[in-house]
């Protein structure tokens, strides 16, 4: 409950500063809306079901990008972590992918796929791709040796070795992985519907930039912020349900 409250503390300090200032008439209601303001709205787009609708497409897209993410970074950060000539081929191509941000490859990705579903999966993939498989990739990589020997000691396949021995020993570091993965979909998407997009949370502050309501950016600001914060404490909560372990750790280093 005291983490809660200081926790609150800041933002707290941030609204009432954004009181003061709109009620001093520093700046423009075009420029900065007062809190008030932004509260009305977010009221009336919750209310006729229009923030709730972009932000289910939003939450949508990032799910099945997520997924696609999933299901090739786990397998090749292990193949990669495991076998030393897919390492030596695939290694320098991936490290340079790695260093091209997703945003930047929009323009080709829409002159390719469109501006549809297509588009935001692709960018949600490259953005949550490098993490997943980094962690994967690291934690398969530094599995103890000495574990390792012993598994060959009893005659076990690389494919025992890999269920048995190496992705436990990495389970923590894939853990990591996904959540910074999930994070990365999740800024991206927003990203790529300021973009090209006909509808999500970033269609929707970009809509309300053209018709000039700063109250309604405001909204879809805060919403990315609060619904990004619930994912991940969401996502946590299921991870020290699947790890329980992990549980312990963290609250004995709360202690």
């Amino acid at each position: 409950m005291q983490k809660l409250k200081n926790g609150l503390l800041f933002p707290l300090l941030i609204l009432l500063s954004w009181y003061l200032i709109s009620q001093a008439g520093i700046f423009s209601p075009y420029l900065l809306p007062s809190p008030s303001i932004v509260w009305s709205s977010f009221q009336e787009l919750l209310a006729d079901g229009v923030l709730m609708t972009h932000l289910l497409v939003s939450l949508k897209r990032v799910f099945f990008g997520f997924a696609i993410s999933m299901l090739c970074a786990i397998p090749l950060g292990i193949l990669c972590g495991q076998s030393k000539i897919f390492h030596s081929y695939c290694w320098p191509t991936l490290e340079f992918i790695r260093h091209i941000p997703p945003l930047a490859a929009i323009p080709l990705i829409i002159l390719w796929t469109g501006i549809g579903e297509a588009s935001k999966l692709t960018i949600i993939f490259l953005a949550s791709f490098f993490p997943l498989f980094l962690n994967t990739y690291s934690g398969i990589k530094n599995c103890d040796p000495k574990l390792l020997e012993v598994g060959k000691n009893f005659n076990f396949t690389q494919s025992e070795l890999n269920k048995y021995i190496r992705i436990p020993a990495a389970i923590e570091q894939i853990a990591v992985g996904l959540q910074l993965s999930l994070g990365f979909s999740w800024r991206a998407l927003i990203g790529a519907e300021l973009i090209a997009a006909s509808a999500g949370i970033g269609y929707l502050i970009l809509d309300a930039q053209e018709l000039s309501r700063p109250d309604i950016v405001i909204v879809g600001m805060i919403s990315i912020g609060i619904v990004g914060s619930i994912i991940d404490y969401l996502f946590l909560h299921v991870l020290n349900l699947a790890l329980p372990w992990r549980r312990k750790a963290v609250i004995s280093d709360g202690k």
